[in-house]
């Protein structure tokens, strides 16, 4: 846009600095040039002086001489009261003027919409039509509109309208938005957000229309000199959960029953405080009197307060003591009970002490083998945690089969606690809740009601939670699930089939995939996106993703950018390729932002040459597969995808695919702060340091030097839920294309990747080829490893595997089979140090081996003497502190002929109680055993001098 249009007035907006364009150096996204009200109308001021004057003249003119002075100066003192008068009420109706004028007329400098340079745009619904905004267009959208496609360039400006009530509810429908050269998109801005609701819908299926070239289709892309600035209504994005948050509601589940031809009185007990069944009872008062004493004596033995619901099965009446009637009556509050008759349905929902106001009773008459309906009594009641429940019992005759039953639910909404005050969000949101188990599936949404007794760290959600979800710090560890708000003001969405239509896809996927997408190009003026809402975004196909930075070099101070690049608040959700992709792109910061159900790498950092980038309290959780890279891919879409394999090559999924991550962290010159990988299908944390850059970057032949560059900040990161590995720093990409010297594709799982000691700690593996490679020397240090914890887990998701353990020997789910051994830290290869660490809770089963140190059970390779362990400590409940594998059946993939490799040298004696010592066994070689001393047995393990025969030893 020039400095001045053609009228000689500043331009609305001034562009910002960048490296490609004049810029003015004190830009703020959005800022407008202030105006100035006009001043008040002076025409009403005058009329009353005019008026004042006039009705003077005429008294002072009809009085008499000898009056006059008296007169003149009695006018004097009226006219000065009523210029007073006067003035001061000119000057209310002018400030009054002033201020309606000014609260009506006067806009806020900040908003985008409130530009009265803009034209008010209503283009209509025309799927066909094409629009261009350029030179002099700078519109403002006040209603819906479908088009084809919009061209923003050559300084021209679309704003969507708003108002400070938020009733605005403008939807957009397009196939794809390009905004370049100087064009301007602004959805609010940072100092004055949308308040209302904005919706942005990108939609065609990818056979319609012809691709743009470097966006393709379906897209919103901005290209140089382009700006997008969208700012939604500002909300927490994500919190903790404060407290448990329990299966269907209720601290206790919730409670049903129902059966066929159950004689007599059937009766529950209910705490009045948490809603759990205590007694489960049933008095045959039909046959024998006897049982209506017990019922009788139940009633007056349990506390006041306690919930007593009663059904009738069959048949009651005939030995109900009259005495049991009136205790029932006068105790429960009961009106029919004195009444009972045969075959009579009767149901009662009362409380012991509570008189008839608290009691909720139904009979129906026994006619013809039926009762014509269901005798049904409920009653609603509150847990000393707020939590409403209905307490119902039912009884009726149905073509002869007597059915009677209980049912114990929460009801009007189940209460969430939170860690966070979220007064920001509101009826109607959406919110997702992290699973706590090991399955990702028991992540579950909901719907917020509205909630008056909420407290601003309360919400009320629609839905009875299917899975329970922890809400408390468990033997030392923090596994309070997760909590995101799924819903913003400001929505891009893309349209999609209501099946799938693309049959690359369709083999693997029974939902159209082809979504919409955003993706910027280097130079852009501006580019800021906040509390936006992105959803069935991405396509299954390279560089469309739904917020995708592609070579864009530096976006920070470095780029000269005088507004560093952000995505602040974003809920990207049920899309279809990643998350955020970060590509050949530096100094970006991404905050707050969640990322949900979505299919590849999530927060996907790409070509290895990616750094300064900040992720910042991002939450990523449901990382399905995806197709596009082979780490991308699950078992089945890793051997059906060979398209880019050499000759008749099948890929192998253990050692080619399956590593897909929530955060894939491809250069280690980069900030991870406080984020939290809640659930992916591999990893959650994943860094993968590449010798040279990939992708596009590839053929720069780049010297990434990643392996050799210190760590960025790891701080205060969160994982859990993921299926194969929390943090994972081995390994890496094949960075060769497909040939007959190893034919597998470009960018697939290489095993053979190695790595310099970046400090990280938290992991385990390493790949090194002493004694003359160092290989990846690694310190763990200051960790807890907790064995089993008091988190039971809940069969469901796609937990597969069930079985008792921990100290308490409860039933719980687990990772693995039953049979498959439990370690703290696992030593592979080396060399790795493990220093000031702490075990808790590693006890063994008769099915498995549990133990605090172990080896990886599989290792044809030798590990290295210098693997060491110092200044470790043991709880009570480590009863296995180190497992070098056993020979024999147990387990398949344990070293059966006994030559498995494990040692590692115990420093300090915290583990042995004898310092300096090496320990374990390898090979066919005696390995040093403190327990052996002069020759002797010891437990089985046959001694020579101090060392130990390998193939007998075991563990300490």
């Amino acid at each position: 846009m020039q400095d001045t249009d053609a009228r000689g007035n500043s331009p609305a907006f001034l562009p910002p600095q960048n490296g490609s364009s004049h810029r003015s150096s004190g830009y703020v996204p959005g800022r407008i040039a202030p105006l100035r009200p006009p001043p008040p109308s002076q025409s009403h001021m005058s009329a009353e002086f005019t008026s004042a004057r006039q009705e003077a003249r005429a008294v002072f003119a009809s009085s008499p001489p000898g009056q006059h002075r008296r007169q003149a100066e009695a006018n004097r003192h009226k006219n000065t009261l009523i210029c007073f008068a006067v003035s001061s009420f000119s000057l209310f109706v002018a400030l009054g003027i002033f201020m309606g004028i000014a609260s009506k007329y006067a806009p806020d400098e900040n908003c985008p919409d409130q530009n009265p340079r803009l034209k008010n745009w209503s283009p209509g619904k025309d799927p066909e039509k094409k629009v261009i905004i350029k030179k002099g267009d700078l519109f403002r959208l006040n209603s819906d509109a479908t088009v084809h496609s919009i061209t923003i360039q050559d300084g021209g400006l679309l704003v969507f309208g708003d108002d400070k009530d938020g009733s605005k509810n403008i939807t957009l429908r397009t196939r794809f938005i390009l905004i370049k050269d100087g064009g301007m998109l602004h959805v609010g801005a940072e100092k004055c957000r949308y308040k209302s609701k904005a919706t942005i819908i990108l939609y065609g299926k990818s056979n319609e229309d012809a691709d743009v070239p470097e966006f393709g289709k379906k897209f919103i892309g901005v290209g140089p000199e382009g700006t997008l600035e969208l700012h939604g209504h500002q909300k927490l994005s994500w919190t903790l959960l404060s407290k448990s948050m329990n299966f269907s509601g209720l601290a206790c589940g919730h409670y049903a029953f129902k059966k066929n031809f159950s004689r007599g009185l059937n009766v529950r007990v209910i705490d009045q405080d948490t809603a759990s069944v205590l007694e489960v009872l049933k008095f045959d008062t039909h046959e024998f009197s006897e049982e209506s004493l017990k019922l009788q004596n139940l009633l007056k033995n349990r506390s006041p307060g306690r919930i007593i619901a009663i059904a009738v099965g069959d048949s009651a009446a005939k030995n109900l003591l009259e005495e049991t009637r009136v205790t029932i009556q006068n105790l429960l509050g009961s009106k029919f009970v004195r009444g009972l008759s045969y075959r009579q349905a009767w149901a009662l929902v009362g409380v012991i002490g509570g008189g008839n106001s608290s009691c909720n009773e139904s009979v129906r008459d026994y006619e013809n083998h039926s009762t014509g309906g269901k005798a049904l009594a409920q009653k609603e009641f509150l847990t000393v945690d707020g939590q409403k429940f209905v307490v119902k019992a039912y009884s009726e005759w149905n073509d002869g089969v007597p059915i009677s039953g209980f049912q114990v639910e929460p009801v009007g909404g189940v209460i969430v606690n939170l860690l966070d005050d979220v007064s920001s969000w509101e009826p109607g949101d959406r919110i997702v809740v992290a699973s706590t188990d090991y399955s990702m599936y028991q992540t579950e949404e909901f719907t917020l009601l509205p909630c008056p007794e909420c407290t601003k760290h309360q919400v009320k959600v629609k839905e009875k939670p299917q899975y329970p979800h922890v809400g408390e710090v468990i033997d030392g560890v923090d596994m309070r699930a997760e909590v995101g708000v799924l819903t913003r003001n400001i929505l891009i969405k893309g349209e999609t089939e209501n099946t799938c239509y693309r049959e690359k896809e369709c083999q693997f996927f029974n939902y159209d995939t082809f979504g919409g997408h955003i993706k910027i190009l280097k130079n852009f003026t501006s580019v800021h996106l906040s509390y936006v809402e992105l959803k069935q975004m991405g396509q299954q196909q390279i560089g469309s993703y739904p917020v995708h930075f592609h070579l864009c070099g530096d976006v920070d101070e470095k780029g000269g950018y005088s507004s560093k690049t952000y995505l602040d608040g974003l809920s990207i959700h049920h899309c279809f390729s990643r998350c955020v992709t970060v590509h050949a792109t530096n100094g970006l910061l991404i905050k707050d932002t969640i990322g949900y159900d979505t299919l590849g790498h999530c927060f996907f950092i790409e070509d290895g040459i990616e750094q300064r980038n900040t992720l910042f309290h991002n939450l990523g959780l449901v990382t399905k597969p995806g197709t596009i890279l082979p780490t991308d891919r699950n078992s089945t879409m890793c051997i059906g995808i060979r398209d880019k394999v050499y000759g008749n090559y099948v890929p192998v999924p253990a050692t080619d695919c399956m590593a897909v991550s929530t955060f894939w962290i491809s250069h280690p010159n980069n900030h991870l702060i406080s984020n939290a990988a809640a659930g992916s299908q591999d990893a959650g944390i994943w860094y993968l340091f590449h010798k040279i850059a990939t992708g596009d970057s590839h053929s720069l032949g780049i010297e990434t030097k990643s392996e050799l560059t210190p760590l960025g900040i790891f701080y205060n990161n969160r994982v859990h839920s993921n299926f194969k590995a929390g943090l994972f720093i081995d390994k890496g990409v094949k960075t060769t294309n497909a040939s007959a010297d190893d034919p597998r594709e470009y960018l697939c799982l290489d095993n053979n990747a190695r790595f310099a000691d970046n400090g990280i700690g938290l992991t385990f593996a390493s790949d090194g080829s002493f004694p003359s490679d160092e290989g990846a020397s690694q310190v763990v240090s200051e960790s807890l490893f907790i064995g089993e914890s008091k988190n039971y887990g809940f069969h469901g998701g796609q937990n597969k595997y069930t079985g008792s353990g921990g100290i308490d020997n409860k039933v719980r789910t687990l990772p693995r089979n039953r049979t498959f051994p439990i370690r703290g830290f696992q030593i592979y290869d080396g060399p790795i140090h493990l220093t000031k660490c702490t075990f808790r809770n590693f006890v063994p089963t008769p099915d498995r081996f549990t133990s605090a140190i172990g080896f990886l059970m599989k290792n044809p390779w030798q590990m290295t003497p210098r693997n060491n362990i110092s200044l470790v400590k043991f709880g009570p409940n480590v009863s296995l502190k180190a497992f070098f594998g056993k020979p024999g059946p147990w387990f398949e993939e344990v070293d059966l002929d006994g030559d498995k490799n494990s040692i590692f040298h115990d420093l300090d004696g915290s583990v042995t109680d004898y310092k300096d010592t090496y320990v374990g066994r390898m090979d066919n070689y005696l390995i040093q055993h403190p327990k052996c001393v002069n020759n002797t047995e010891w437990n089985g393990v046959i001694c020579s001098g101090t060392y130990a025969q390998a193939s007998t030893l075991t563990s300490i």
